[in-house]
């Protein structure tokens, strides 16, 4: 056998065998970085998440305003709250001191009985009339000491607020628009008026009386 039979006998490399795997080695996709890949990847967020994104920095600020409209609230109503506790402790200081409005009312009577009774005697002569101003007194400081308050008004300038004129009458000693007599005394429970006192008004002096004409000639037979 010849060499060159032998040669032809070896198998033979096949060159196109070879190419599809250098071929399929030149089209393998380039690797991109990991980080690109994700952000690829990565799924956009929709219009509706952005928009939410926007109203959630835009929270803070809502906040703030709502907080300060809180305390603004807060502070009025505590204000009020204040003043409707001391309009509270006012009312009740008021009705504990009101409490026997109705029985000191009813005692006045007989102060003023006990007053006109000791107007006509003469107390330091009468034995009885100097026990019945002893009554008297106690009796009022009794008054006194629940809040009564009398209201003497002879001499004083006529109030409508605390006087009650009974009549009015012209005076040349006293000025007009002035207490001449006082015929009740008043009274003030807590600071306000039970009982007007009953007074007499000066009108002023009196108006001249007008002078006779004088007539001319001789009299009349």
């Amino acid at each position: 056998m010849s060499v060159f039979s032998k040669k032809n006998d070896q198998p033979q490399t096949n060159v196109n065998e070879r190419q599809p795997e250098t071929a399929g080695d030149a089209q393998k996709p380039v690797e991109k970085p990991a980080d690109a890949e994700s952000q690829a990847d990565a799924p956009q967020p929709p219009a509706e998440e952005a928009e939410s994104a926007d109203e959630t920095a835009q929270t803070p600020s809502k906040d703030a305003e709502e907080l300060a409209v809180i305390k603004d609230r807060y502070t009025r109503l505590m204000a009020d709250f204040d003043n409707f506790r001391k309009r509270q402790v006012r009312e009740r200081d008021d009705f504990v001191k009101r409490a026997n409005e109705r029985l000191l009312e009813e005692l006045l009577p007989i102060v003023d009985n006990m007053e006109l009774a000791l107007s006509k005697c003469d107390v330091e002569k009468d034995a009885m009339a100097a026990g019945v101003k002893m009554v008297h007194d106690q009796l009022v400081t009794l008054l006194k000491k629940f809040g009564m308050e009398p209201i003497d008004a002879a001499g004083a300038a006529f109030d409508p607020n605390f006087h009650e004129a009974l009549s009015q009458i012209p005076s040349p000693t006293v000025p007009a628009m002035t207490v001449i007599e006082q015929y009740r005394r008043g009274w003030k429970l807590a600071g306000r008026v039970l009982r007007p006192a009953q007074v007499i008004v000066s009108a002023g002096a009196p108006e001249p009386a007008p002078e006779p004409a004088a007539t001319d000639g001789a009299p009349e037979a």
